[in-house]
């Protein structure tokens, strides 16, 4: 049996003087990748109290330990950095073909310090089996993220993939994302969201990564029988499944109203009068006469969640319209039609934004009286003054907490200066104790627990559990969406390297992270006073019967005690 993949490479580039090397990957860290990788280099390098938007804040982009193998729906590539956003250590994580290149290529993440001392410059990362080099990039200054991709669409191979901000990143706006390619290596659809890591990428001046594997082959793992055969069982096992996300995450609008936590009018309501109109549903019966489809998002993709929607031409408008910007772009906007939420949609992959931080901020300004409840076509304008610059667009651009400040409006949903996403926290509240305690802040996928009615006494394990099983999901590769369980990963881990992987070993790795995440908030200057939600969500009742954010403090708190591992823990499913 050999040893597994070997020769792992880290590039680390220096934007002040637009250089970049290969340096070696410790061995140590050969079981940390994506999330995980990013804390612990974001430990070791990062200045907690830096600028967020200084030359001080690393950006890292950290694809997961089984990205670029066999292993299925494995390609995610993690986006970390000081967030501009919530001041903490964020991570956000995208599918596309970034990830899955990147690690064909032999390298376990990308380190990018410094910035270009001219804040008009623009440069752009070249990485190919011939060179790895900072190049100028000027000519894309101010480029929305589809015409760019377009352009170096035509410039490069077409085996290449791209890493991409837009103007809202450029701008240093706090709601940019950061945009991968999709399988086609063209479309700019898939986002490192949350946390406005696209202002870090865009300080930086940093316009895009491309990333061309030409025909090199997928990472060969020690034990290939043994990983080719976990492969063939997994996609075997989930393929005769329930599948819940084969017609894409819209199709939980009706689940979510029934819960309470489709929120409406910037969450004065958990329903919506529109959820027919809002329903995903909707989406697919679309299809046939304007063609779209489901599609994979990455090579070897077997969830194929991703929604390709057309406009009534029968023209590609965009792709993965989600339940999360269905809910906060739609329904929280009183934006009732599923048609406006795919421009808006599309808008935001152009100028690079989070729906949801954009969403929410979008609501709060409505509720302010700044602008008329469900104006879909107003709420367009706004997104493209966002591109602009001009001080509304900052404001809305910045985000939620921005906006109810620029607006006077008390009404701010938010956790750590992070809008709360779709799933509420007043009838799940054991999600509410993952947005207070996660070092993400107000975060779905850092640990959602779908579970009304849980006793008091469970939160906290509950929180805890998801957090930790989500952790280390991010740090592999996999998507969330596969529901692998720790026993899932910690058997590729093993076949891939060709060494035992104990329970206790994937559970530490867990821990690890989210105790390296939190450290390197407590160096930012957070403690437990910052581990709570808006006044709005304790005092501002919703579904039947109203219900608030009540949990105790100690709950709370309990969440960030190590507890010991229970069987739930290694067998439960990364989605709660």
């Amino acid at each position: 049996m050999s040893s597994g993949p070997s020769g792992d490479k880290l590039i680390r580039v220096d934007m002040t003087n637009q250089s970049a090397e290969v340096v070696e990957f410790p061995d140590g860290w050969r079981l940390l990748g994506g999330r995980a990788l990013s804390a612990r280099i974001l430990l070791a390098e990062c200045d907690p109290t830096c600028d967020p938007l200084g030359p001080e804040n690393i950006l890292v982009m950290a694809p997961g330990v089984l990205s670029g193998t066999a292993a299925p729906t494995s390609g995610r590539i993690s986006i970390g950095a000081k967030s501009p956003l919530t001041g903490g250590i964020k991570e956000a994580n995208a599918g596309g073909q970034p990830g899955q290149h990147l690690m064909k290529l032999g390298f376990r993440a990308i380190v990018v310090t410094g910035a270009v001392p001219d804040p008009d410059r623009r440069y752009a990362l070249e990485i190919s089996t011939d060179a790895i080099e900072v190049v100028p990039a000027d000519e894309y200054k101010g480029m929305w993220n589809y015409a760019l991709c377009e352009a170096l669409h035509d410039r490069y191979p077409k085996t290449a993939s791209f890493i991409s901000c837009g103007p809202a990143g450029e701008l240093g706006l706090s709601g940019a994302s950061v945009a991968c390619t999709d399988q086609d290596n063209r479309y700019p659809a898939r986002h490192a969201a949350r946390g406005g890591l696209g202002a870090v990428m865009g300080k930086k001046g940093l316009k895009y990564v491309m990333v061309d594997p030409g025909r090199a082959p997928l990472r060969r793992p020690a034990d290939r029988e043994g990983f080719a055969a976990l492969c063939k069982s997994y996609t075997k096992s989930y393929l005769a499944g329930p599948q819940m996300f084969k017609k894409g995450t819209s199709a939980v609008v009706p689940a979510a109203n029934a819960l309470h936590t489709f929120p409406h009018k910037n969450r004065t309501s958990g329903q919506s009068p529109d959820v027919e109109t809002l329903d995903g549903a909707r989406i697919n019966e679309s299809f046939k006469e304007r063609g779209g489809t489901m599609h994979n998002c990455m090579t070897g993709c077997i969830v194929k969640c991703s929604n390709i929607v057309h406009d009534a031409q029968g023209r590609y408008k965009t792709s993965a319209l989600e339940f999360e910007t269905l809910t906060l772009l739609g329904s929280n906007c009183a934006i009732a039609s599923w048609e406006d939420v795919a421009d808006l949609d599309r808008l935001c992959d152009e100028v690079g934004l989070d729906t949801i931080e954009t969403g929410a901020a979008i609501a709060i300004y409505m509720d302010s009286g700044k602008m008329e409840w469900g104006d879909s076509e107003a709420a367009k304008r706004l997104v493209e003054e966002i591109a602009k610059g001009t001080e509304l667009g900052r404001a809305i651009g910045n985000g939620a907490v921005a906006t109810g400040k620029y607006t006077g409006h008390h009404r701010v949903p938010e956790s750590r200066g992070q809008a709360i996403p779709a799933w509420d926290p007043r009838p799940l509240k054991a999600t509410g104790v993952t947005y207070c305690t996660s070092a993400m802040g107000a975060d779905h996928t850092a640990g959602l627990v779908v579970k009304p009615g849980l006793p008091t006494e469970e939160m906290a394990w509950e929180s805890q559990k998801v957090q930790i099983v989500n952790a280390v999901c991010d740090s592999s590769g996999f998507c969330q969406f596969l529901q692998t369980s720790l026993d899932d990963i910690r058997a590729f881990y093993a076949a891939l390297y060709g060494t035992p992987v104990s329970r206790e070993a994937i559970h530490d790795l867990g821990w690890q992270c989210l105790s390296d995440e939190w450290e390197w908030n407590d160096g930012a200057g957070f403690t437990d006073a910052d581990d709570k939600l808006a006044d709005c969500m304790q005092q501002d009742a919703i579904g039947n019967p109203p219900t608030v954010f009540d949990v105790p403090r100690e709950i709370i708190q309990a969440a960030k005690q190590r507890m010991p591992a229970r069987e739930d823990l290694f067998a439960s499913k990364a989605s709660g």
